[in-house]
């Protein structure tokens, strides 16, 4: 059986949301590593490791924002000692078939320094170096597999996050869902990963051990 938050994810992959009855639920937190808040449509998963009557006290009633808000992400991130770093749009798409449309050469992925982040939230990352940016791939929450995107900075405004965006669903397994998390205020990486297929489905706030 798959573990609770996984079997939801694919869910939504899948487009079968939470019932948006402005409900809270609270799963384990499917990681060591990780905990998390995941907001969908008038829905609300909170994945940590922490007595629901607590998160119930923490809520005002009828508040649909709150879980996501500041005040309660900073009493969980001090009752679990943890800390948060964004609240992130979280998008998901299908892989696609074939090679990626555009020219990639695998990096050093101990010597980049994207890479060195990303080693911070998942396992299993690969980079890919292309001519202007990179792309990364990783085993993130649940074990699912998530993109991320870096342009550089003397290369925006050129589609090019767009490209590599559309690369990271080409060098993604096949058969399961490929993840995105985006900063709402990077304008330019929604606008990229939108025009490469990745379709909006929540938000969500990851909460890492310090």
């Amino acid at each position: 059986m798959a573990e609770p938050l996984l079997a939801l994810l694919n869910d939504v992959a899948s487009g079968r949301y939470p019932a948006p009855d402005g409900s809270v639920t609270v799963l384990p937190q499917p990681s060591a590593r990780l905990a998390g808040v995941f907001g969908f449509t008038a829905h609300t998963v909170i994945a940590a490791n922490v007595d629901p009557g607590w998160v119930r006290d923490q809520l005002p009633d009828g508040d649909l924002a709150a879980p996501l808000g500041p005040r309660f992400l900073t009493a969980l991130c001090e009752r679990t000692g943890r800390r948060i770093g964004s609240i992130d749009m979280l998008c998901v798409t299908r892989p696609l078939p074939g090679p990626p449309p555009i020219d990639l050469t695998p990096a050093n992925a101990t010597q980049h320094p994207r890479v060195a982040r990303a080693r911070r939230y998942r396992d299993e990352v690969c980079a890919w170096d292309a001519d202007g940016g990179v792309v990364l791939l990783g085993r993130g929450v649940t074990g699912r597999w998530e993109a991320a995107v870096e342009v550089d900075s003397e290369r925006r405004n050129e589609g090019l996050g767009r490209k590599l965006a559309i690369a990271a669903r080409h060098l993604a397994p096949g058969g399961v869902p490929l993840w995105a998390q985006i900063a709402p205020g990077n304008a330019a990486s929604v606008r990229a990963f939108l025009a490469a297929g990745f379709t909006p489905v929540g938000a969500e706030a990851l909460l890492v051990a310090e």
